[in-house]
């Protein structure tokens, strides 16, 4: 099963991760290679609370969310990967790193969160992963960022 391409719409993504409005980052996942690599799709709308105070005006999606929508797309990517859907997976930042933003992301932008796994095994609590975030074929963001999952694999078995 891990090695299958596979994708995520709403309703799965929403059996692995516990985020909710506001802070539910990615629409759908296109593109699920095992937990090795993933694409993931936001579609930036104007309706977005944090476009409100940032900017009034000027409305432009915080840097920190386009790296948390590449976490999450990771997430899904693990859930999925590892076959832990419904198991209340809890995956933690423990750093960022190497993060440019390359270009600012407006409403009505796709954004596209392509992540691949660096460094993390199976069973494993600690994952690697190197993201890149494109609007248009566009470099909008990256990073290497690394989680700590909180799961317990016979619980998920």
């Amino acid at each position: 099963m891990t090695t299958e391409t596979k994708s995520a719409d709403i309703q799965l993504i929403q059996r692995i991760l516990p985020h909710r409005y506001p802070f539910l980052l990615v629409d759908k996942v296109v593109e699920i290679d095992g937990y090795q690599s993933a694409v993931g799709i936001k579609n930036v709308t104007m309706n977005e609370p944090h476009f409100q105070g940032h900017f009034p005006g000027t409305p432009i999606m915080p840097g920190v969310t386009i790296v948390e929508a590449m976490a999450q797309t990771a997430g899904v990517m693990l859930g999925v990967g590892m076959d832990v859907i419904d198991s209340e997976l809890l995956i933690y930042f423990m750093n960022i790193d190497k993060c440019k933003f390359r270009r600012k992301v407006v409403p009505g932008d796709v954004l596209k969160m392509h992540v691949e796994t660096v460094r993390g095994k199976k069973g494993g609590k600690i994952f690697k992963f190197s993201g890149r975030a494109t609007v248009d074929g566009e470099v909008a963001a990256e990073a290497e960022f690394s989680a700590y999952v909180d799961w317990d694999m016979e619980k998920t078995a």
